[in-house]
């Protein structure tokens, strides 16, 4: 009877133990997905914000460039056909959505390349600041999809481990899509060279090496420099005329002293 008691409590115990491990994986795959959730939206945030600057770029670049229609049209496809895909999609981001926002991104790319052909419309106000704008934007949408990346990496690594694929399986976890790039040119955000192109549509040249510092002369209106020893300047006598320098004056005769004889001659004192 003691026996029969503690088996039955060892299994109660594990019970116990295996209901709160399911319900630990369990939670956690919520987590993760509320958190994949969440980074998404963030990106769909930055994705129709693109989709808001695209007209505005084409119909600037439109204006000063109309002979670069047929990138104008790829560029104003794309958006249309990305903007359809995303209005049908609800969650998480399909393979499609992804296919198609990577062939927006390097439409917009290779318009932004095109009209460097074009002064007039690099020294546009209205150009500079679009790109501008894009450009950040891009920037926020490759971060935010490093960050959910991250994310449903974490969360397909947990359906395919043991023993959480099991929880997986049960209440039917399905892994997640990444929102990848593979063109390495369209990773690449478009660069706004503010450096080459001024505000008002002024060329501006590159920085280059300085020239070397041409040598020193004797000006006459230069400052002093203080450490430069002045060079001597004879004392003035009571009449306004200068007194030699030291070793101009007249040297005295020195007096010999008597007893300082020459060889052979013998002292002889003063009568």
């Amino acid at each position: 009877m003691d026996a029969l008691v503690i088996v039955i409590v060892v299994l109660v115990v594990l019970l116990v133990v295996l209901g709160i491990a399911a319900i630990s994986m369990y939670n956690g795959f919520v987590r993760n997905r509320n958190l994949i959730q969440e980074s998404w939206r963030q990106i769909d945030v930055e994705l129709n914000r693109r989709y808001e600057l695209i007209p505005n770029l084409v119909e600037t670049v439109r204006a000063f460039a109309a002979h670069e229609r047929n990138t104008l049209e790829d560029v104003t496809r794309l958006r249309n056909q990305a903007q359809s895909v995303a209005s049908h999609e609800s969650g998480l981001p399909s393979e499609q959505r992804s296919q198609v926002e990577e062939q927006l991104s390097g439409a917009v790319r290779n318009l932004i390349v095109s009209v460097e052909a074009y002064p007039e419309l690099r020294s546009n106000v209205n150009f500079l600041e679009l790109q501008k704008q894009l450009a950040e934007t891009e920037d926020r949408i490759a971060a935010g999809r490093r960050f959910y990346n991250a994310n449903v990496r974490a969360y397909n690594t947990k359906i395919d481990s043991v023993p959480s694929n099991i929880i997986a399986g049960m209440f039917n976890f399905e892994k997640a899509t990444y929102f990848e790039v593979n063109d390495p040119q369209v990773r690449q955000a478009p660069d706004v060279s503010f450096g080459e192109i001024a505000y008002r549509g002024e060329q501006q040249q590159r920085p280059s090496a300085a020239p070397p510092a041409p040598p020193v002369q004797n000006d006459p209106q230069a400052l002093p420099n203080p450490n430069a020893q002045a060079p001597y300047q004879p004392p003035q006598a009571q009449g306004g005329a200068p007194q030699p320098a030291p070793w101009q004056q007249p040297q005295q005769p020195q007096q010999q002293d008597p007893r300082q004889q020459p060889p052979g001659q013998g002292y002889q004192p003063p009568r």
